[in-house]
């Protein structure tokens, strides 16, 4: 396992920059109790062995005007490597689907969809996704409100795994 490669500084540094990735490395180096510099080297080993892939801003999708969310559940004629690489290439290319999960079961693909408003979701749903080659079957849930939307690890229970308190 990774994380138990990790020492207790590095892995306080993962949530901290979870949990607010815009504070200064002088704040960071102060909420894990270590200086500036190696806190700085820390950091940048981080995003370099890849544990770190990126820094986003949480954007509030309907205050901007996409006042839809949509789960779709895609299921394939064939599973052949190249067919599921195929419909994961073609869903990167999709604006309005957001997050793209292969599964393990009844159903071959999740996707994450969000549009402006229904008919934009059904524009994409006839015009693109159900048209698409190899597509079987697709099946659609709306979102009606988010009750919990944490991105990234439960870091506790990281540290209770490893027998750590946090």
């Amino acid at each position: 396992m990774v994380a138990a490669r990790l020492d207790p500084i590095d892995r306080k540094i993962l949530a901290e920059l979870q949990a607010d990735g815009r504070m200064t490395n002088v704040e960071l180096a102060r909420r894990v109790g270590i200086s500036a510099p190696p806190c700085l080297r820390r950091v940048r080993a981080l995003e370099e062995s890849g544990l770190i892939r990126g820094y986003h801003a949480d954007i509030n999708a309907r205050a901007l005007g996409f006042e839809v969310q949509v789960f779709v559940m895609v299921g394939l004629d064939n599973q052949a490597e190249t067919a599921l690489s195929a419909f994961e290439e073609r869903c990167r290319n999709w604006p309005l689907v957001r997050e793209c999960h292969m599964l393990n079961g009844e159903v071959d693909f999740i996707l994450k969809c969000v549009a402006p408003d229904l008919s934009s979701f059904q524009s994409f749903l006839t015009g693109e996704l159900l048209t698409a080659p190899n597509v079987a079957s697709v099946k659609t849930s709306l979102v009606i409100r988010d009750a919990k939307d944490e991105p990234g690890v439960p870091f506790d229970v990281l540290e209770e795994r490893l027998g750590r308190a946090p």
